[in-house]
């Protein structure tokens, strides 16, 4: 007797995008990562998981930016995305199938340089600029523009965007213990 395929939706647009990104597997685990800072001031940085296309919140992680005091969004990506994979990687655990970056080439070559710059292997990694919704391929390919209904943009789109309330709600947390001190 065969197991049941799993047909949902999510299931579908996870193999669609396997296709669209010409990913080596399923992207079954995402982790997306996104800065936030007011004018350079408290600069954080956030980090969410998706399991099977589903917000895996046990597993959302915020950093403070620890290395430098300023805005630099480059220098705190590649700060964060080091910490992260750095950490993963003393505990032996594994690398997510797929890591989105929200930002442009810039933002994702940062990300980059946090993988090559400790030895490790990156997984697939991307970026989602908002100007256009492009995503940016780490490994030189061609940008790539996916219409706007597509079921794979909208499920990048939505990782990017809790991604992005989550650094927002973070950076807000910290400015309003701030203003109690």
């Amino acid at each position: 007797e065969r197991p049941l395929q799993d047909t949902t939706p999510k299931a579908d647009t996870l193999q669609q995008l396997k296709r669209d990104l010409a990913l080596p597997t399923l992207p079954e685990h995402m982790e997306c990562f996104d800065i936030s800072h007011i004018s350079g001031s408290f600069c954080v940085a956030s980090m969410v998981a998706f399991r099977n296309g589903r917000p895996d919140r046990k597993n959302y992680r915020r950093f403070k930016i620890k290395s430098f005091i300023g805005n630099d969004d480059f220098r705190a990506m590649e700060e964060v995305v080091g910490r992260r994979y750095r950490r993963l990687h003393e505990e032996h655990k594994p690398f997510p199938d797929l890591v989105i970056i929200d930002g442009g080439a810039g933002q994702v070559t940062s990300a980059l340089k946090a993988f090559l710059g400790q030895g490790l292997e990156p997984p697939a990694l991307i970026g989602l600029a908002k100007k256009n919704e492009t995503i940016i391929f780490s490994d030189g390919r061609e940008p790539l523009n996916l219409s706007h209904h597509d079921p794979c943009l909208r499920m990048l789109q939505h990782i990017r965007d809790e991604a992005h309330h989550f650094a927002n709600s973070f950076n807000a947390e910290l400015r309003r213990q701030k203003l109690r001190e």
